[in-house]
């Protein structure tokens, strides 16, 4: 393998790439494929999503804090991974293949079982690879560059899993389409994991205990102002993937073949709004540039209410798309100060704990996205799509612009709960402090 592709954006990249096909498919499609293909309870729905949120919530912590102790000759992270690459595999293609002729009992326990486990090997995934970001690329511009790389990696990745699937799953059905998914996962995780290089400075030196790896990061205020504000607008990434199929079914009153064409021009936008954003926030300070995300993204959701046909969903789309992108760049230069001041203060370079206590909190407010499913849904009388009541338009209007709209808004605020700010060698403003490490930036 060529020397200049190892530890390059480029290559790292094709791991958010490979995860998130998979990854997007589930989340916007899941809940759709259970309930209104299936013809699963709601009610019953929204127990298993809520025990499969608190488990992905309660594991997280752990696998950040093993993965920081690790010791291996391919590094700390990378091991969990490969480890991991046909456990994801095999869950994924589980959760869309239910044996045929279950009751609701049984489809429920299908269900719930097969997030579980699928969770657990995506855990260690997101742990593992999150963690590698902040250790291979140092310093606010360089951590920007890289971010706008891999988001821009993830947005083909978004634009396969949301506009590509309806077409994919409608030619050879749900479970055809994890497979042919899971197979592309594995060749791609492959690939970045061998283009990875981990610097062995991290992986000798001595690891905290666990109750003070805990301590250190629980005290941490900003990593908690941070990571609180975050959770709420990663619960609006979550809810509005899985409430467009609902969206273009009973508000835009598309047909399903026209799904596609919605979710791509979504997608689409997105890609090149990634690099105007890159563009926008380069010569800004990290926190604030996050702050700015934080608020465009709250308004670009208002337009989502006034849609009603394929076009003016279009349109909305694409404001959402704008926002969207803001939000994809910028946290990862704020995480990333917030381990680099920690690494200071304490001698240890953390990134897998912080990354597992970042996900256990977002992973936790997704409890917020599922009761707002459930919540909503009872109001306006939607059980499933054998009985989606007098009014699912009304249901998936509110749960895709009105709800978004206030947890964007509490996002904004609460990030002003704490001063949040970091020296000028903090922020690397170019520095190389790791120049074998991203030498192709």
């Amino acid at each position: 393998m060529k020397r200049s592709f190892v530890n390059s954006p480029y290559a790292y990249s094709l791991g958010m790439f490979a995860m998130m096909v998979p990854s997007q498919a589930f989340s916007s499609f899941y809940i759709f494929f259970y309930v209104d293909t299936l013809g699963l309870g709601i009610g019953l729905a929204s127990l298993a999503r809520t025990v499969f949120l608190i488990w992905d919530a309660l594991n997280n912590p752990l696998m950040g804090y093993w993965s920081d102790r690790t010791k291996t000759r391919l590094g700390r992270r990378r091991p969990w991974v490969f480890g991991a690459i046909p456990l994801f595999m095999l869950t994924f293609v589980l959760v869309f293949s239910p044996p045929e002729g279950l009751s609701q009992n049984g489809l429920f326990m299908w269900f719930m079982v097969a997030l579980i486990l699928y969770e657990a090997a995506a855990t260690v995934l997101w742990v593992n690879y999150g963690a590698l970001f902040p250790e291979l690329y140092r310093g606010d511009r360089i951590r920007a560059k890289a971010s706008a790389i891999q988001q821009g990696y993830q947005v083909v990745a978004l634009l396969i899993g949301t506009a590509l699937t309806p077409v994919i799953y409608n030619a050879m059905g749900f479970s055809n389409m994890a497979i042919l998914y899971a197979l592309l996962f594995g060749a791609f995780m492959f690939l970045c994991m061998m283009s990875v290089r981990e610097q062995d400075v991290y992986s000798t030196s001595e690891p905290l205990k666990l109750i003070q790896a805990f301590r250190e990061t629980l005290r941490n205020k900003k990593f908690w102002v941070f990571n609180i504000s975050n959770s709420f607008a990663q619960t609006v990434n979550g809810l509005i993937s899985s409430t467009i199929p609902f969206y273009a079914k009973y508000v835009l009153n598309i047909p399903d073949n026209q799904v596609s064409i919605l979710l791509a021009a979504v997608f689409v936008s997105v890609i090149p709004l990634v690099f105007v954003w890159y563009s926008i926030i380069r010569r800004m300070d990290g926190v604030k540039a996050w702050r700015l995300s934080l608020f465009v993204y709250g308004v670009s959701v208002i337009p989502l209410w006034f849609g009603n046909d394929l076009i003016s969903g279009i349109l909305a789309g694409i404001c959402v798309g704008f926002g969207l992108a803001g939000f994809l760049v910028t946290p990862a230069m704020v995480n990333g100060s917030i381990i680099d001041e920690d690494a200071e203060r304490t001698g240890q370079r953390r990134e897998g704990i912080y990354t597992a206590v970042s996900g256990f909190i977002t992973r936790s407010s997704g409890l917020i996205s599922a009761l707002a499913f459930f919540v909503v849904g009872m109001i306006f009388g939607y059980e499933s799509g054998d009985n989606p009541g007098s009014n699912p338009e009304s249901t998936f209007r509110y749960l895709i612009s009105i709800v978004p709209l206030c947890l964007l808004a509490i996002s904004f605020l609460f990030s002003f709960a704490a001063k949040i700010e970091f020296s000028k060698n903090m922020r690397g403003g170019g520095h190389d402090t790791g120049s074998k490490t991203h030498h192709q930036l």
